[in-house]
């Protein structure tokens, strides 16, 4: 049973403390930097609450929430995971997503399917926060989720929460605020107080106590507990007029304030804690149970008519219609596809027969349960507000809604970011190239951030992902699926380029006894400027070449630009002009002019002279104001040229446009964190090709007569 505190500042059992807003469901992400101690804090917040007899350890891999076995191998999250608990009569879902910004994808997901955000950080001595909590804040606010903050690893050497509170003011605002303040620091570190009850918490995991407050911090408590309340009664016209008139707020007061705030994100209450010795727990839960904003507090969810386009809302409701939205989907090899969603509106039960909004396409459903970690608890009913999975669906995938079926509605899809790191893969066996296309679809299926395509350019199956350690994870996911890959950088897709115009002849002939092969042609090759495309001219007059044979030269030119002339890369952006040539009666044929044109095409280009093309990508870098000399600098040494530079929308932020060499950039998604810290983001497109300088482009050129001598072409 967890405890409270009533206004009196009495303990009262969780059965009878009372409810102060709205549902009992709290949906929660938490986020933050990798090694934040999010999973660890989940953990320790179901040792708590009961829900577990044993806290997992992460260090241990033995945590009941990172299951994969990618997670328990690094130990570190790898994708998001789900987890519940009780207090204080609310229903808690808690979704722990990995902080590691290769894994991005999991955070953006689980906002579409809760109401609030927990950051947690540790409590750093250097006074610098990671950006890893910088970047779930901002997403965080940006879709109006109510946000609140734990540091963590208070009993660690060195730990300063004063000093971390103040890094936070600093970097998001003066409406951070402390809910509760540490008693002790480092070695010292024993439990907080709470600022609204004015209690001291004492005590680690399910051994915590109510005490007095410490005489040495008294003071400090009644002047960030001013601030709190101050901050709490600003938007609330009542009771900012008690508070202006010198009244003392009640605590249900100043937690009806602090709710209301967080819903209009203008307070986001700190606590703190040791996630690994359960210290700071308890208040943290009473806190969000009160505090924290409930489904039915969250807006109509938006969507359209799949049939009109029109717009359409949901409440949430249980007598609405149904609607789900689907925020992840897990695929493993043994267990199968399992769908986790939220409802959003109405109420949904096993062997119910519901529409995919997107895809036109029904699905029935079969059992529904809760997960904990890889575990499944069953469920009978899942209302709306509340989130839950189901087993085996077949057309369903990530992003997808689920609706009733006579009164349709589709929510928009999940925008994810998009992949920066590009490599070539290869199967390993004839088995694993078998297996390969089957594997790459369930794994994306299960994770939409990592991409397969084919490059036609180069032949190579590309695999995209945000980052080296998500590629690494992606293809252990692969291998559990049959497809053991190995990966290699891409090929550059070079070009071949006319450097002037030139005339020559193609000229086939050959006989070995009874009909021989004859076909002679004269064509012209012109450059023609970037993204021009192939033009090819008939020319031809007085019946030099019958019009039958025409389309086979075309051919046999283009097979030529395909194959290359100097260094085994396609040529683009020419006019071919056929102007002249030659037949036999008997002998010509359209394979005897398809030669003839490869011959013709490969003679002009030669005496027309060819160089090599690189692609050249546009790129465009945000960066902060400190390190702008340091992407500058790296940019030059990449063979680029900085084309501007200009104020990002974020203070303190650049942003730096360059053309950079394709081939220099194949790794930069790494590069850019190391150079900023992991602050910096990009963005390119190829912007066009330009000549590759003579020492880059040479050995190209003779490792291809190399191989074409050796017949290795």
């Amino acid at each position: 049973m967890s405890v409270t505190l009533s206004p009196s500042g009495s303990s009262v059992s969780a059965t009878t403390a009372p409810r102060a807003c709205g549902s009992d469901v709290r949906n929660i992400a938490l986020a933050g930097h990798s090694g934040a101690g999010k999973t660890s804090l989940i953990e320790a917040i179901l040792y708590v609450s009961g829900c577990v007899e044993r806290q997992g350890k992460v260090d241990e891999a033995a945590s009941l929430l990172d299951f994969d076995p990618e997670s328990a191998k690094r130990k570190i999250s790898v994708q998001l995971s789900l987890a519940h608990c009780a207090w204080d009569d609310r229903r808690f879902t808690w979704i722990d997503t990995p902080g590691s910004p290769d894994f991005l994808g999991d955070y953006v997901a689980a906002l579409r399917a809760v109401d609030d955000v927990l950051l947690v950080t540790p409590a750093v001595a250097n006074g610098e926060l990671d950006h890893g909590l910088e970047q779930a804040f901002d997403l965080g606010h940006a879709v109006n989720k109510a946000e609140a903050i734990f540091i963590n690893k208070m009993d660690r050497d060195n730990a300063d929460f004063y000093g971390t509170l103040t890094a936070l003011r600093q970097r998001f605002g003066e409406h951070i605020v402390p809910a509760v303040l540490p008693i002790g620091s480092g070695p010292t570190f024993e439990g907080v107080v709470d600022l609204i009850t004015r209690t001291a918490w004492i005590g680690s995991g399910r051994d915590c106590r109510p005490a007095p407050i410490p005489e040495d911090m008294r003071d400090a408590v009644e002047e960030w507990r001013a601030v709190l309340i101050e901050r709490a009664a600003e938007g609330d016209d009542e009771l900012i007029e008690e508070f202006l008139d010198g009244q003392e707020l009640t605590e249900e007061e100043i937690e009806r304030g602090i709710h209301e705030d967080l819903l209009g994100g203008r307070i986001v209450p700190v606590f703190c804690g040791s996630a690994l010795r359960g210290i700071g727990i308890r208040p943290l839960l009473s806190h969000l149970a009160l505090e924290f904003e409930s489904p039915d507090e969250i807006p109509d969810a938006e969507g359209t008519n799949p049939q009109t386009g029109k717009r359409q809302t949901r409440p949430c409701r249980e007598d609405a219609p149904f609607s789900a939205f689907v925020f992840k989907t897990f695929a493993d090899p043994y267990v199968g596809k399992i769908t986790c969603f939220r409802v959003l509106s109405g109420t949904l039960t096993p062997d119910t027969v519901v529409r995919n909004a997107g895809k036109g396409t029904e699905e029935r459903i079969g059992p529904l349960f809760r997960l904990r970690g890889k575990q499944q608890q069953p469920l009978t009913i899942v209302r709306a507000g509340e989130i839950a999975a189901v087993a085996k669906l077949t057309s369903t995938a990530t992003g997808d809604t689920l609706c009733d079926r006579s009164q349709p509605i589709l929510y928009p899809p999940i925008a994810f970011p998009e992949p920066r790191l590009t490599f070539a893969a290869y199967a390993r066996t004839k088995s694993d190239e078998d297996k390969m296309g089957n594997a790459l679809a369930r794994v994306s299926e299960e994770d939409p951030c990592f991409r397969s395509r084919r490059d036609e350019e180069t032949g190579e199956t590309l695999l995209e992902a945000l980052g080296e350690t998500h590629l690494e994870v992606a293809l252990a996911r692969l291998a559990r699926f049959g497809a053991n890959l190995e990966t290699r950088p891409p090929k550059i897709p070079y070009r071949e380029a006319l450097t002037r115009s030139a005339r020559a002849q193609g000229r086939h002939k050959k006989q070995t006894g009874g009909h021989g092969q004859f076909g002679d042609c004269w064509l012209t090759v012109e450059p023609l400027p970037f993204g021009s495309g192939f033009e090819f001219v008939d020319r031809i007059v007085g019946g030099a070449i019958p019009r039958q044979y025409l389309p086979a030269i075309e051919k046999g030119v283009r097979e030529a630009m395909a194959r290359g002339v100097v260094a085994g890369y396609p040529m683009r952006d020419v006019r071919v002009t056929v102007d002249d040539g030659s037949f036999h009666t008997v002998d010509s044929s359209e394979a005897a002019f398809h030669t003839a044109g490869v011959l013709a095409f490969a003679n002009a280009a030669r005496q027309a002279g060819v160089r090599l093309l690189e692609p050249i990508a546009e790129l465009s870098v945000t960066i902060p104001d400190a390190n702008l000399g340091d992407i500058v600098s790296d940019i030059s040494t990449r063979r680029g040229h900085v084309i501007g530079i200009e104020p990002a929308d974020q203070t303190g932020y650049q942003i730096v446009r360059a053309h950079v060499p394709a081939a220099s950039l194949q790794r930069y998604v790494s590069d850019l964190r190391s150079l900023a810290r992991g602050r910096g983001s990009f963005f390119l497109t190829i912007s066009h090709y330009a000549e590759l300088p003579a020492h880059l482009s040479e050995p190209l050129i003779a490792d291809y007569e190399h191989r074409r001598a050796e017949g290795n072409l």
